[in-house]
């Protein structure tokens, strides 16, 4: 393998593990009782959101959601700064106006907040394409939904609108097997999520996003068609959801036997042993886990020693 090639699957894994050892540590805080509000949870999500970040330029923008933590840490959001954010502490993204992902937004750092409600953000990244493209910046604009955030109206309209514009966005869908607790066979009777956005003049292709490498080269590619001026893309990501919607949801519902499957196929473990056949030193690789959960437990002691916001703040950043 390249030694370029070897280097992105190096960094990606570094992202990688940042994210799912973050997450965890989150996880634990909220079985543990230290948890404000509820939080959701990314395995399994790892490569996509890693994958579709690492290929945007400083100067792009990116519209996660709750499923992306790796796209805000690729973008420069710290792991003290989300794990703060989590506990509602004043020294989080939104300065504890929210006490999980949705509000996290910075765009010092190009990353549009997370809307609640899929595929919300689909508007606001559709319309800084357009933006991008009426001033000829040559930025492009990315941005997240499910495969549930697929089936409604609003997603057709922002592809439509993409395409009639030719708007530098590139719209990952995370086909992940379940809206909350619906499998996409109940409420798709089309599930070909790329054919429908075709069906909208949009270029759609499907990928499997437990690999990192295809996520690398496909959204890549996407990135660099919407930035030549070639108009939208949308990049069907397959994968899996791990665990419940939130941290509330014990998805009872979800058969086992799927769950098992998917675990062969996690991620995480897969980059690990691609980068391991193709002889990079695993002592090397576990020095990576031990910088990382050094940064988290950094990142978990900074968070729960932060103090709450102060009160008389509270119409601080308010507009209407």
């Amino acid at each position: 393998m390249p030694t370029d090639n070897i280097d992105r699957l190096l960094s990606a894994y570094r992202w990688m593990q940042l994210t799912r050892t973050l997450d965890e540590a989150i996880r634990t805080l909220w079985l543990t009782g230290k948890g404000v509000g509820g939080t959701f949870n990314q395995r399994g999500h790892e490569a996509i959101s890693v994958g579709a970040a690492m290929c945007l330029q400083p100067d792009d923008l990116v519209a996660p959601m709750h499923r992306d933590l790796g796209a805000f840490l690729v973008r420069g959001i710290t792991p003290r700064r989300i794990m703060a954010q989590q506990l509602g502490r004043a020294t989080g993204v939104s300065g504890g106006r929210d006490a999980n992902i949705h509000g996290c937004g910075d765009l010092d750092f190009g990353v549009i907040g997370f809307i609640s409600h899929l595929p919300q953000s689909l508007p606001v990244a559709v319309g800084a394409a357009m933006a991008f493209r009426h001033r000829h910046e040559p930025r492009v604009a990315l941005t997240f939904t499910g495969d549930g955030g697929a089936i409604t109206g609003l997603f057709s309209e922002s592809l439509n609108l993409a395409a009639l514009d030719r708007a530098p966005v590139v719209i990952v869908v995370e086909e992940n097997q379940y809206a909350y607790s619906t499998p996409i066979a109940t409420h798709s009777a089309n599930v070909d999520i790329a054919a429908r956005a075709r069906a909208t003049g949009v270029e759609a292709i499907d990928i499997d996003g437990n690999d990192i490498e295809a996520v690398l080269t496909n959204v890549t590619a996407a990135v660099g068609s919407a930035r030549d001026g070639e108009g939208p893309t949308v990049v069907v990501a397959h994968t899996m959801r791990m665990l419940g919607h939130a941290i509330h949801d014990g998805a009872e519902y979800v058969p086992a036997e799927l769950l098992t499957d998917w675990e062969r196929r996690d991620p995480v473990d897969a980059i690990r042993a691609t980068l391991e056949v193709a002889g990079h030193p695993v002592d090397q690789l576990d020095e990576i886990d031990s910088s990382t959960l050094a940064t988290v437990d950094d990142a978990v002691e900074f968070a729960l020693a932060s103090p709450w916001p102060d009160p008389s703040t509270v119409e601080s950043g308010v507009w209407a």
